[in-house]
């Protein structure tokens, strides 16, 4: 070799060397995300939304230094939730608006959130409950992530999960294998998503963290629920639902500790959410529990059945300082936001509903531009209904079924109806309606099932069960209802 051509490759190296080292300080000014959502806990299930009995000093302490959306609306139930979260797109546009019965999975040509931190160099991780497709096409490694453990189905011990798990030393899977794990599924959950941190602090990573707790069955260490055991009947339903979130409130602590420890904090978009109103917070007369002074649970209609919690913290995007933002905002805006604060392309083919809310969290915007949001959920295989049993939302404004008119400002628990009052805004919001659902309607996803590919070489074995059966009830749900001899008390039917 000539001194020439050493030469030359030496300044090959040395041009190389440089714009890797800028690549790698421009991957490391990049923003880590982590997204916690956590299943069933309402707004009203924290101490800092002035629950009397429940402690969440870790969470109420991220409370007081995060950006709080104090008026963030989810879908009622877990898979639209989810499915909004991952696409951007509302439950009716997604196709995976129900819970069971072949329609809590994605469409296989979805793009989900993951798909799109991917594809920007961010690596993927989840860890905890999935619930939107047990099989191929979309699974979560078929989704984006590249590392992902976790249950199957809607929760742990479900027919579709493990046989035998109990919330307790079970069997999660591990980029679909089969893995066993000790200690409870919420500390499984926190633990394996800070050894994925620790393996991939020096280049942007987004961590997607949904819980299975507190949703039901209400498992729980002793240590965690006895401290509540004296309310239940005067001023809770269940101790060990309060329990679970003061095991959540823990890991969450522990995980703001790891944080700070590794020095990822300031330069991490930390969120916490739910997924639902409460399920085990509040009794349905009211009469027990903390909802926030809200009416509403699990799989309602008025507002604490669809109104959560939404804190969020990125110290180095200068989003902290504990404040409130009133701005009525939902699940499909978290894709388009985070895109924008984390400066993500993307593809411009993909249709999403959302809208970004950047601009109010970084304070550059003061108001979003005039907006309707929609809450159509059906626990079925068909199509959620135009009009009956849904929230339109707008402003101040509250239609239920299209008839009942609440402002939920002057009325949090929406006994006024005042339709008659304000017959324009009806027509108003009826409109808005009309002119989404339509629009819906000409989806591929309103109109086709999700599909399982059975015979492709990514998924040897695929397994269906009840829960995929598309029929007029799921029947039984739980593998503890088979060991215990539990039937079916309808048939499933197939679509003719």
């Amino acid at each position: 070799m000539n001194l020439k051509n050493t030469i030359f490759i030496g300044l090959l190296v040395l041009v190389y060397s440089i714009s890797n080292s800028q690549n790698i300080a421009k991957a490391q000014k990049l923003p880590n995300v982590i997204l916690i959502l956590t299943d069933d806990q309402g707004i009203g299930d924290l101490g800092c939304h002035g629950n009397p009995w429940l402690k969440t000093p870790h969470l109420d302490r991220f409370y007081k230094h995060a950006v709080r959306m104090t008026d963030f609306h989810v879908s009622s139930v877990c898979t639209p939730t989810r499915s909004a979260i991952m696409t951007g797109r509302y439950p009716i546009n997604n196709g995976a608006w129900s819970t069971y019965k072949g329609r809590d999975a994605l469409s296989g040509n979805a793009m989900t959130m993951a798909d799109v931190f991917k594809a920007n160099g961010y690596t993927t991780g989840i860890f905890g409950k999935w619930h939107l497709g047990d099989n191929y096409p979309v699974r979560p490694t078929d989704c984006g992530f590249d590392v992902a453990v976790h249950h199957k189905a809607g929760g742990v011990g479900e027919l579709s999960d493990y046989w035998g798990n109990t919330y307790f030393d079970d069997i999660y899977w591990v980029n679909n294998q089969p893995t066993q794990f000790k200690g409870y599924c919420t500390d499984v959950w926190f633990q394996e998503a800070m050894r994925f941190i620790e393996i991939n602090k020096e280049k942007p990573f987004f961590v997607y963290l949904p819980t299975n707790a507190p949703h039901g069955p209400l498992y729980v260490a002793e240590q965690y629920a006895e401290p509540y055991k004296s309310l239940v009947g005067k001023q809770i339903i269940s101790a060990e639902f309060y329990g679970m979130i003061a095991n959540i409130d823990e890991n969450f602590g522990k995980l703001e500790a790891f944080l700070k420890k590794t020095k990822l904090a300031d330069n991490t978009i930390l969120i916490f959410m739910t997924d639902n109103g409460t399920h085990n917070g509040y009794s349905a007369n009211g009469t027990l529990g903390h909802n926030h002074g809200f009416r509403g649970r699990k799989g309602g209609k008025q507002e604490g059945s669809h109104r959560v919690p939404f804190f969020m913290r990125w110290k180095d995007g200068k989003i902290s300082g504990g404040k409130d933002i009133n701005e009525e905002a939902a699940h499909v805006d978290l894709l388009p936001t985070l895109a924008s604060l984390c400066g993500l392309d993307m593809p411009k083919e993909k249709k999403i509903d959302g809208v970004d809310l950047s601009g109010l969290l970084t304070k550059k915007e003061k108001a979003l531009k005039d907006r309707t949001i929609f809450v159509h959920n059906r626990q079925d295989w068909r199509p959620p209904t135009d009009v009956d049993k849904t929230c339109i939302i707008k402003d101040d404004w509250r239609l239920i079924d299209g008839k009942g008119l609440f402002d939920i400002e002057k009325d949090r628990q929406q006994r006024h109806d005042v339709s008659k009052q304000y017959p324009e805004v009806v027509s108003e919001l009826l409109k808005h309606n009309q002119v989404f659902v339509k629009k819906s309607k000409t989806n591929l996803e309103y109109n086709e099932f999700p599909v399982s590919v059975i015979g492709n070489k990514k998924q040897n074995e695929v397994i269906l069960t009840i829960q995929h059966a598309i029929g007029e009830d799921r029947g039984i749900w739980k593998a503890e209802q088979v060991a215990a001899g539990m039937k079916n008390v309808t048939i499933p039917t197939l679509l003719k």
